[in-house]
């Protein structure tokens, strides 16, 4: 909002406002007139970055007004204009669950989903000399020809290799309690940062707006990685407010989709949680409703896709796809299933059974814990990471780091079952009746670790970084592959070591592993300062209370994790552990 500006100096203000309208001038032939901005005009969101090449970057912004113009203001004085493209979001809802406005509990406004209006827009900011950090703002002009202006934020193009960047890995945000803290952390201990590496699990529900803007709870995905969150954490009767962290203005965000970028059966539910749960294969959903529409029809990531604008292949868009930053190849892949519970009773649809009163109509069924994506053996996927890992860009970069959700390596619970299909057990009583429906999931065919990590190995990949768990732990494989799961951002699912076994079926054909990682690996006690239970050093952290962030800083080829004990806000972030990537002939 312009009144936020009132905080700087007056003649900047004045100075902004001139020569946006002299730009509005030359480009349209006209004058806006001027008019006070009320308080409910603003920007949905702060301005944030994406897609940079070696002379450009994208700057991307959200309204609820259609507007008549939208702008970027960049360079020595704000002297060039770059004017934005404006596309209207397709799916975005709030429904029963929602918490914005004056909606506090469940149902009090909305009843079933509704549609809500919000407009993207993004402008191209061109002509950008490589290493040089330049100021920008937005502007957008509603229809009443107010002005609503960003605050003053930097952008730079895409880095030159050996330029030394620090970049964030995170994960599973998902509006969880200690998400505003976490953020908070990582500007406060390493500054600005050079991007962000988010390996799925921006937020809970795909299509409901406010997780993605303004959820009333003050933790919602954009604020808090923007600075503009207001969250609460309450320990011993003492509230302790955390705002998140000024990072994507500055610096680019590169995602991978997890399961809750995913959406089920389009509008056959009545609620937005029920429609995230009601995903079904897309081979079910050909049987069942031909080939038409088979995205509404089994499910979709269209609002992912449509808030972002990320880096695609021929193959796979901006599913999965690979880019250079700096000295790092990025390879991102899609690979998420949708979660079901371990449950197994009678009224659970969960991963490894359907529930009793849908044995006998199978357009209820969830198909137990199906991929989305393939990306075993011959798969169009595996085809083209096969490629990529023997493209040139990948085989020259300095640091070869692949990016996807699903934990190849993990001490977590959502490691178990194996990343595999469902293979469906019927079993009938001698009226030829459906008395159950299982599914099971051969550990010997889980699709990472059988098809996917072998050629990773080949290709001298050094880093494999996930989430998906809530956790943080790490793995090295003898192959001098580094395996990274730092995703006790928010909250926590379990370390599974000791005594804390998995919730897992029994008497099933297959042998599911309650303990530790299923594919083998011994997790690495922290180098630094590891936490200790019973009297003995844990190679995890995994806590409701303890939130964790890490660095990958290029110019040394660290990868350092902090942690932050939100039960004591006065305390100092604590430097747990650091490895170091191995680079060629080093």
């Amino acid at each position: 909002m312009f009144t936020r500006f009132f905080n700087r100096e007056t003649l900047i203000v004045i100075a902004t406002v001139f020569v946006v309208t002299i730009c509005l001038t030359l480009a349209y032939g006209y004058l806006p007139k001027q008019k006070a901005i009320t308080q409910t005009s603003h920007l949905l969101t702060d301005p944030f970055l994406q897609l940079p090449t070696a002379t450009s970057v994208r700057v991307v912004w959200f309204t609820e007004f259609a507007g008549s113009k939208h702008m970027v203001s960049y360079g020595e004085n704000l002297q060039r204009t770059a004017f934005a493209n404006t596309t209207k979001l397709s799916r975005l809802r709030e429904d029963q669950q929602s918490r914005v406005g004056k909606q506090t509990q469940d149902g009090q406004i909305y009843q079933h989903p509704v549609k809500r209006d919000i407009w993207r827009h993004e402008a191209e900011v061109v002509e950008l000399t490589p290493g040089k950090r330049i100021p920008y703002r937005v502007t957008s002009v509603e229809e009443n020809s107010n002005l609503v202006s960003s605050q003053i934020f930097s952008l730079a193009p895409a880095p030159m290799p050996s330029t030394p960047l620090k970049i964030l890995l995170t994960s599973d945000h998902q509006l969880k309690p200690m998400t505003a803290a976490n953020l908070q952390k990582v500007v406060k201990t390493v500054g600005q940062v050079d991007a962000v590496f988010f390996a799925g699990d921006l937020v809970d529900i795909a299509d409901r707006a406010s997780e993605w803007f303004d959820d009333n709870r003050g933790n919602p995905f954009f604020p808090t990685l923007q600075g503009r969150a207001k969250y609460e954490i309450e320990f011993n009767r003492i509230k302790t407010s955390y705002i998140g962290g000024e990072i994507i203005q500055h610096a680019p965000m590169f995602t991978t989709i997890g399961n809750h970028e995913v959406m089920g059966r389009f509008g056959r539910k009545g609620s937005l949680g029920g429609e995230f749960n009601d995903a079904i294969p897309r081979d079910i959903a050909k049987k069942l409703y031909g080939a038409q529409s088979l995205k509404n029809n089994s499910f979709n990531t269209d609002t992912y896709e449509e808030i972002f604008t990320l880096p695609q292949s021929k193959e796979g868009g901006e599913t999965y796809y690979a880019v250079s930053f700096g000295d790092v190849r990025l390879v991102v892949l899609y690979a998420a299933n949708i979660w079901r519970t371990p449950n197994l009773d009678a009224a659970a649809r969960g991963k490894y059974q359907e529930r009793e009163k849908d044995l006998q109509f199978p357009v209820e069924w969830g198909y137990g814990q199906h991929i989305f994506e393939p990306i075993t053996q011959g798969s169009q996927q595996y085809n083209w990471l096969r490629k990529e890992l023997n493209s040139p860009e990948f085989k020259k970069a300095k640091y070869k780091v692949v990016m996807l959700h699903y934990p190849p390596h993990s001490l977590g619970d959502n490691i178990v079952p194996a990343y595999t299909a469902p293979v469906q057990k019927i079993e009938r009583n001698t009226l030829n009746q459906i008395k159950a429906v299982r599914y099971e999931y051969p550990l010997d065919a889980d699709y990472i670790i059988r098809d996917v990590v072998p050629l990773l190995e080949v290709a001298h990949v050094q880093l494999v970084f996930y989430g998906h768990s809530h956790l943080w732990n790490r793995f090295y494989s003898q192959l001098k592959m580094h395996f990274l799961e730092t995703s006790n951002v928010g909250n926590t699912y379990g370390a599974f070591l000791g005594k804390k076994q998995r919730q897992v079926p029994v008497e099933y054909q297959e042998n599911y592993v309650k303990f530790g990682d299923p594919n083998e690996l011994e997790a690495v006690i922290p180098t630094i300062s590891p936490l200790s239970k019973d009297g003995q050093q844990i190679p995890y952290v995994a806590s409701n209370e303890i939130t964790v962030f890490s660095i990958f800083n290029t110019g040394t080829g660290t990868i350092t994790s902090y942690r932050f004990d939100t039960r004591k806000p006065d305390s100092e972030v604590v430097k747990f552990d650091e490895f170091r990537l191995q680079v060629d002939g080093s």
